[in-house]
């Protein structure tokens, strides 16, 4: 879910907000920043900020998306790491 927000200096700023870790790890092997981990309750919200992320997000969920298998697999490692460290 693409999310605009006024960034300290008053400038309108794009991020990206995901829920699903396996399109998380697949931006993160593009190439895109995660900036943050958000929960909401029992949800954790994935947070991005990069160019090109709902392009990238189309070509993940239609299947389309190239990424190198031991990288993707690494990402997605490090991020349940991630999951359950802040759990």
């Amino acid at each position: 879910m693409l999310v605009y927000i006024l960034d300290s200096k008053g400038e309108l700023k794009m991020e990206y907000k995901t829920k699903d870790l396996g399109e998380a790890a697949a931006l993160i092997t593009e190439g895109i920043k995660l900036v943050g981990l958000n929960w909401e309750e029992n949800i954790c919200w994935f947070e991005f900020s990069g160019a090109d992320i709902k392009k990238i997000s189309d070509m993940y969920w239609s299947g389309d998306l190239l990424v190198p298998a031991r990288v993707y697999a690494g990402n997605l490692r490090s991020l349940k790491d991630r999951l359950f460290a802040q759990k």
